[in-house]
């Protein structure tokens, strides 16, 4: 095979992969996480499910590729909005999480609320931290809070006590849409800024002495 063609041919299975995650997005949207099924998925680009299995062993990896996929669109939403203050740029960034989350309720449910079983096959620590790019974000705006002396402490355990408040938020309004939170982003601004407030009285320590798993 000719390198040409051999080029080819990644091009059109990278291609159909991006078909394949954009189906899932859609289906999840429509449907949920029980509407996600590897047949229903094939019908929806055309192909045979044995195609799908090329791609994806199971269910659990079509749930990693959305996830890695959601945190790149969620990322380029936050850094589209970076205020100069660098606790305003935070808030920035957790209001783009709210509106990501209570804007796409099914598919946040889906991808950021089902059990994650496995982690990913012969991926490192900072591989999987490099796929999360809207952590990234996080990561970089509370460094920049450290750095300005408006925060003190581990960076990492402070962007994870945020995302944990704000995914908290989220996933609250989204199972229980009967409680009288009010407005839904204002609830969401008003528990990040109670977080905000905690973590710039003090200084936070690491999560723990050895490296994680995403």
């Amino acid at each position: 095979m000719t390198s040409f063609a051999a080029n080819r041919r990644e091009l059109q299975k990278a291609e159909l992969r991006a078909d394949l995650v954009a189906a899932a997005h859609a289906l999840v949207r429509e449907e949920g996480y029980e509407g996600l099924t590897i047949r229903k998925l094939a019908t929806r680009v055309g192909y045979a499910p044995m195609s799908v299995y090329s791609y994806f062993a199971d269910k659990q990896e079509i749930l990693m590729a959305l996830a890695e996929d959601a945190f790149i669109d969620l990322a380029r939403r936050m850094r589209q909005n970076r205020p100069r203050d660098p606790l305003e740029a935070v808030r920035a960034a957790l209001a783009e999480y709210a509106e990501f989350g209570l804007g796409n309720p099914n598919e946040y449910r889906t991808v950021f609320m089902t059990e994650k079983q496995k982690p990913p096959i012969d991926k490192t620590f900072a591989e999987m931290e490099r796929g999360n790019p809207a952590f990234q974000v996080i990561m970089e705006r509370v460094e920049a809070c450290i750095a300005a002396g408006k925060m003190k402490g581990d960076a990492r355990a402070i962007a994870t006590s945020l995302w944990t408040v704000a995914h908290g938020a989220i996933s609250l309004l989204i199972t229980f849409p009967f409680y009288p939170f009010g407005d839904p982003k204002a609830y969401v601004m008003r528990i990040g800024d109670l977080a905000l407030a905690g973590l710039a009285a003090g200084e936070t320590d690491p999560l723990t002495d050895e490296p994680g798993n995403c």
